[in-house]
């Protein structure tokens, strides 16, 4: 007789339907912890560097994912169908890197293809702020009352932009917790150094950090993942930091044992140098 494994509470989690539990335990670990690696820049950003060829780039990190943020063309060209990891769909865009504006974007995705490409979640990015506020967050409303009637969760990307400036927590606790209003069931949104554990604890529903611009060191990688895990994030959905490094599989292992293995950033480290110096020899 097998073992039933205790599953860490989630937060938010207590007046969920069933099929939206089984969809989200998919994506986050019975401790209550995820790692996603999200390959969907390329929606805004072209073939950006070390993502020309997203199959290649992914295909030894997927054993370490625990979910794989990815949009519907990418998906079908270079995602195998027997991927066993499971996937959150962007389904907002409509700007890119060129133009005039990148909060500019609306949904680009039906229920029906949601659905027809078997996601486990879908991702939407809101700008708060923003010229385009509203419109951003009317994708996401939109998007929840679709979303709801399938028992498929929607996980809101509080974006800024180019106004870096904008990743304060008092700022991020305010997009945050505007998205989870708005029927959000997991926020992505950026690591503060400062007063981080306000824009957890003001948000009713699980917090993934997001990775922003390529730290300068492997060891900040570390630093700030588990900081942030410290005071509240669940996980990250961590792609440039990764898949740009020169040892992406090693970072990803490495990341995950802080993420999974309560491994300080000291341990995390020699896990890196370890997978570093093994892949070298």
């Amino acid at each position: 007789m097998s073992e039933t494994t205790t599953r860490a509470p989630l937060r938010g989690a207590a007046n969920m339907s069933w099929g939206m539990k089984n969809r989200l335990s998919r994506l986050i670990q019975p401790d209550g912890h995820c790692f996603f690696l999200p390959i969907d820049h390329g929606y805004f950003l072209g073939p950006t560097r070390c993502l020309e060829e997203p199959a290649k780039t992914i295909e030894p990190l997927l054993p370490w994912a625990d979910g794989l943020f990815v949009t519907r063309g990418v998906l079908r060209a270079a995602i195998p169908a027997d991927c066993g990891v499971p996937i959150i769909l962007r389904v907002s865009g409509g700007t890119s890197i060129s133009g005039h504006d990148l909060a500019d974007e609306t949904l680009v995705a039906t229920i029906e293809e949601i659905i027809r490409c078997n996601a486990t979640a879908v991702g939407v990015s809101v700008f708060v702020g923003s010229d385009y506020e509203k419109q951003t967050l009317e994708n996401l409303a939109d998007l929840v009352s679709m979303c709801e009637g399938y028992e498929i969760p929607v996980m809101a990307v509080t974006a800024v932009g180019k106004e870096l400036e904008k990743r304060a927590a008092r700022y991020l606790a305010l997009a945050c917790r505007i998205a989870a209003e708005l029927g959000a069931r997991v926020v992505k949104t950026y690591y503060a150094a400062e007063d981080f554990e306000t824009v957890t604890n003001g948000c009713p529903v699980p917090v993934v950090m997001a990775g922003g611009p390529k730290c300068k060191t492997d060891l900040e990688v570390f630093e700030f993942v588990y900081d942030g895990i410290q005071r509240g994030a669940i996980g990250v959905n961590l792609g440039r930091n990764v898949w740009q490094n020169p040892h992406p599989v090693a970072i990803m292992r490495a990341l995950y044992a802080v993420i999974h293995e309560k491994a300080t950033p000291k341990q995390a480290h020699e896990v890196f140098q370890e997978i570093k110096e093994g892949s070298a020899a």
